[in-house]
């Protein structure tokens, strides 16, 4: 089932990014109504969100960010049918769609795309591999970059005080604005750090791609990373052992 699953995420990842390139940009972008997430819906979602309810609404009840709930069934999919939409509006290449399916609440497969690269995360049962929309044969091991220099800091605007934190400990970062994508390209980069309110839609499927990698998830506060020292030295800076403290460096 999970095969099917997945190949069932691959082949309506390849329909959205068509569609989505396929729709004007006025149009795409053209405000609709709030979703269930809080956000307000554009023509972009709606498109998207449409086309993985289609491919997958066969395998259990889908929980999306725009529509809510929709169908029925054992098993829970939750999506965010365009994960990064400021950055689709503003046609930079960083925004994709996040699928986790859970089972009794827990998370069994995870797909996050990146529209804009055709890059797929996906990740089953053993470790995540890395699929290609633009080739059906490619699949490849997802390697961790023991050279990266730099982290991302998703809302890092939201928190002066903890971008300046991070910068003056020379832990250098940047802020492309989509949680799921992010947490994908966690093995990728030097650490992932949100704050912020956290959504099923923005983080299951991302933290289920990174469980071989060190993780803190708090109230208000995610970092992930593969370097044990950056981890230790980030939990350090926040003071984790209590997620309230997150105040003291963020005002």
């Amino acid at each position: 089932m999970l095969k099917s699953f997945l190949e069932a995420c691959y082949l309506a990842a390849q329909e959205a990014q068509e569609a989505l390139l396929a729709l004007d940009h006025l149009t795409g972008c053209e405000p609709l109504k709030e979703g269930a997430g809080g956000d307000i819906s554009i023509t972009y979602d709606i498109v998207s969100e449409n086309i993985f309810i289609k491919h997958l609404s066969s395998f259990g009840q889908i929980y999306s960010e725009e529509a809510g709930h929709v169908g029925q069934g054992d098993l829970l999919i939750v999506i965010d049918p365009v994960d990064g939409s400021d950055n689709l509006k503003s046609q930079f290449p960083y925004y994709g769609a996040s699928i986790a399916l859970q089972k009794e609440s827990q998370n069994i497969a995870a797909f996050v795309c990146n529209f804009a690269t055709g890059e797929c995360f996906v990740k089953a049962e053993g470790l995540p591999y890395l699929r290609k929309l633009s080739d059906v044969t490619f699949k490849e091991k997802i390697e961790i970059n023991k050279h990266a220099r730099v982290g991302l800091f998703e809302k890092a605007g939201l928190h002066p005080g903890a971008a300046r934190t991070l910068m003056d400990v020379g832990l250098k970062f940047r802020a492309p604005g989509a949680v799921a994508l992010s947490l994908a390209y966690a093995h990728s980069v030097m650490y992932v750090v949100f704050l912020g309110k956290m959504r099923s839609f923005d983080i299951e499927a991302g933290l289920f791609l990174c469980e071989d990698l060190n993780i803190y998830k708090g109230e208000n506060i995610l970092v992930v990373s593969h370097n044990k020292d950056v981890f230790a030295k980030i939990l350090t800076i926040f003071n984790l052992e209590d997620d309230s403290s997150i105040d003291k460096v963020t005002i």
